[in-house]
């Protein structure tokens, strides 16, 4: 069995010199740990510097980064801790620009294992048309991997190419509680006739606006109130724009975390397992994982590649 989505942190900063005599007995307080993998340098003897721990519950979890984010273990030494998330999306350039999602998503099904969706934007001014490049979702994180390696090698061509292959950054999900005081919308498929003054114009109808930015096909809409960006958000989301349905959610914030997460995830994929130790689990059987998908995600359904914003 596996504990859920959510359940792991990523500790960094950890002294050299430090075990998990110590490491445990601190988290422990924050909720039952299933596991813990505390990467270890097989020649000096000595921790890499971080580690990763489940715990047997996303609430535990959480817990464990309020209580030891930034939390002194000696004398001018930090821990470092956050949510580490599981990445199953590849980015693929070079894509046939007159390609559709259906078509992409059969030809790179017959060269990778475990691809459940595409995710795939178009050109403004041409619908028709995408942009070049795409994202591969897949089951899970192992089959993510595997395909990255195969597509990478080249010895894989899609129609007649090698493509272009990445790691991306895994969805975030964000917090609940900062979510529920956000006022910003994100509203994206918008047509290059679109202006930030005709923007300024159908929003204010629902309340008063801070600002109104437009970036290429999308844009932020900024209200004073969040009741009237929910409002906006309702009656908007969906609504034809010349000929072109608008999306709208509710836009996610600046992620104040984000290297240390990129940090946690750029481990995570260049370590080797072997060398950890193990805490075995309680008699409590963790969670059974589940992916999360659609209104799982923030609380609302909407794909989850939208953007967040910078002030």
């Amino acid at each position: 069995m596996q504990a859920g989505i959510g359940t792991e942190v990523f500790v960094g900063k950890i002294p050299r010199d430090l075990y998990e005599d110590e490491l445990v007995p601190l988290f422990d307080k924050a909720g039952p740990i299933w596991d813990l993998r505390f990467m270890m340098d097989p020649l000096s003897g000595q921790n890499r510097g971080y580690a990763f721990i489940t715990f047997c519950g996303k609430e535990a979890a959480q817990e464990a980064v309020k209580l030891c984010d930034n939390y002194e273990i000696c004398p001018g030494k930090h821990f470092g801790v956050c949510i580490s998330v599981a990445n199953n999306r590849l980015f693929v350039g070079s894509i046939l620009k007159n390609k559709t999602k259906e078509y992409i998503l059969e030809e790179f099904s017959k060269v990778t294992e475990g691809l459940v969706d595409i995710i795939l934007y178009h050109q403004p001014d041409d619908k028709k048309k995408n942009r070049g490049f795409c994202f591969l979702e897949y089951e899970d994180h192992k089959s993510e991997a595997q395909a990255r390696c195969w597509l990478m090698s080249g010895k894989v061509k899609v129609w007649g190419n090698v493509v272009t292959v990445e790691w991306t950054d895994p969805v975030e999900e964000p917090d609940p509680e900062v979510m529920a005081k956000e006022k910003v919308l994100f509203v994206r498929n918008l047509v290059t006739t679109i202006t930030e003054e005709i923007l300024e114009k159908s929003f204010s109808e629902f309340g008063k606006l801070e600002r109104v930015k437009k970036l290429k096909d999308y844009a932020f809409v900024h209200f004073e109130d969040r009741e009237a960006a929910v409002k906006a958000m309702d009656e908007m989301n969906g609504k034809e724009t010349e000929r072109e349905e608008i999306e709208i959610v509710l836009a996610k914030p600046p992620d104040k975390k984000r290297k240390e997460r990129q940090a946690a995830r750029q481990a995570s994929r260049s370590t080797v397992y072997e060398d950890y130790y193990y805490h075995p689990p309680p008699h409590l059987p963790p969670p059974i994982r589940g992916r999360g998908r659609g209104g799982g995600r923030g609380g609302y359904g909407y794909p989850p590649d939208y953007y967040g914003y910078e002030d």
